[in-house]
């Protein structure tokens, strides 16, 4: 049994990274078309490096994805505690329309901020694609952090309070220091779905306002090229960098926690 557990688990490793495997390899061949292997070579990276419409739409990728993901992290981490901690009238609608904001293909949510902005004749370009990018995220982080926010006990809050703290004091001393793993972790999933985003970004975006995700598609439509290929190589190396940051800083946290629980 343990044999046939370890063969489906290989298979199932197999089938999520070989392809990234070859991604990265084929970024390093010398041949430019050919699926062979030609011999290692750099010389894709250093093209790379020199190509100004690359780094250009680059940098607007993550200027959006960072802005993105930090404006989603604030509102659902606000939004995801007042549904924990307050009754109000359509709470319950208002948590169900996150899960179907979730759920919905992006088709869906990228039509309907079209129409939006055509209805408000508001300008395609920046803030279009900001806006609909938080709006893409924030429902992640919102749920993210109320599974969280979930667990907590709401003694905590009442023994803060009759200690003297008032609401603010409370959110930032206890409410932020216990969420941190969830935020961080609602943050970088919205940095990624910001950053790879296609569907939403080609009916929101101007023409004066290209980003990485529409640079690739268009550079792929006519097969992909060795650029594509260490483009994506190095979007992978920082993202497994991002990932190494917000581990150790989760690490960090959690000890820090143990430390003032101790103490």
């Amino acid at each position: 049994m343990k044999t046939y557990k370890a063969i489906y688990l290989n298979l199932v490793y197999l089938l999520l990274y070989l392809p990234i495997a070859i991604v990265v390899t084929f970024s390093f061949n010398t041949s430019p078309k050919s699926l062979l292997w030609h011999g290692f070579s750099t010389k894709w990276y250093q093209i790379l490096f020199h190509d100004n419409a690359i780094f250009s739409v680059t940098l607007h990728s993550l200027t959006i994805s960072t802005i993105a993901a930090t404006m989603a992290a604030i509102l659902g981490t606000i939004a995801a505690i007042n549904l924990f901690r307050y009754r109000f009238y359509g709470k319950k609608l208002i948590h169900g329309l996150l899960f179907i904001l979730v759920i919905a293909p992006d088709i869906i949510l990228a039509i309907a901020l079209l129409t939006l902005y055509n209805v408000l004749h508001f300008p395609l370009g920046f803030w279009s694609l900001l806006l609909a990018h938080i709006t893409l995220c924030l429902p992640f982080v919102a749920i993210t952090v109320y599974s969280r926010v979930v667990t907590l006990d709401k003694d905590i809050f009442v023994a803060a309070r009759d200690l003297g703290a008032n609401d603010f004091v409370i959110f930032k001393r206890i409410v932020i220091p216990l969420l941190l793993p969830a935020i961080i972790a609602g943050w970088l999933l919205s940095f990624t779905l910001s950053l790879d985003d296609v569907i939403i970004s080609y009916f929101v975006s101007g023409p004066g306002y290209e980003i990485l995700p529409l640079k690739i598609y268009s550079m792929v439509r006519m097969g992909v090229k060795p650029e594509v290929n260490a483009l994506c190589t190095i979007m992978l190396v920082a993202t497994l960098f991002i990932v190494l940051i917000a581990q150790y800083l989760l690490k960090q946290n959690h000890e820090k926690n143990n430390s003032a629980a101790v103490n």
